[in-house]
């Protein structure tokens, strides 16, 4: 098979895939892979055990490809799975999530660094894996992959009004837990801009 220009979309490659080039599936794994590994490790918080996710998440989208319709973006499609893989990973060990230590995420997430400062990232996250399933995945697709209220609503398979509330209701959530977070009120000049932060965001979202 000649190689396949980086240039075309997912869904011309996607058709190239089920016209019988099943090599250029792996243009698309190349593609999205670094991102939906962020995405796994938000939820399962083990790096070993996203990257299981990922790999189940492609093998699903390999197998179910027929059914993409391109109703949605193949990005928002793939997302999906991985979102509920991840989910269905939760539970089927959720009893040992205890006892699991956080390790360093191996993949960049420069979108991360515009929400909270180093110095108190690590307690708010804390808060952040503490959210409703619907609420985090919306928080997480917004503020850490940048994805638009449509791609969101198409990943958590919902209405669009569905996927903003969601978000709107998962940094409300995060403003009043952290206002009262005593372990906060020593980092005040970071908690503040936090603060800021959240209230633009809330801002965007109901205007």
């Amino acid at each position: 098979m000649a190689e396949i220009s980086g240039n075309l979309t997912d869904n011309e490659i996607v058709s190239l895939v089920m016209e019988g080039d099943r090599k250029a599936f792996s243009t698309l794994v190349k593609r999205h892979q670094k991102p939906l590994l962020r995405v796994a490790y938000r939820f399962v918080k083990d790096l070993d055990a996203a990257e299981d996710v990922v790999q189940e998440s492609f093998i699903k989208a390999y197998e179910r490809l027929s059914s993409f319709e391109a109703r949605s973006t193949f990005k928002s499609w793939l997302f999906q799975i991985c979102v509920n893989t991840a989910k269905n990973k939760l539970r089927d060990r959720m009893d040992d999530m205890s006892d699991i230590e956080d390790v360093p995420l191996a993949v960049n997430a420069q979108a991360e660094a515009s929400l909270v400062h180093n110095a108190v990232s690590q307690l708010i996250q804390t808060h952040v894996d503490q959210l409703p399933f619907k609420q985090k995945t919306a928080l997480v697709m917004r503020i850490y992959e940048d994805m638009s209220f449509k791609e969101i609503a198409e990943v958590m398979d919902c209405p669009y009004d569905t996927a903003k509330a969601n978000y709107r209701h998962a940094l409300m959530r995060l403003k009043d837990e952290l206002s009262s977070n005593k372990d906060l009120a020593q980092w005040t000049q970071e908690m503040n801009t936090f603060f800021t932060e959240i209230n633009r965001r809330v801002a965007e979202v109901e205007s």
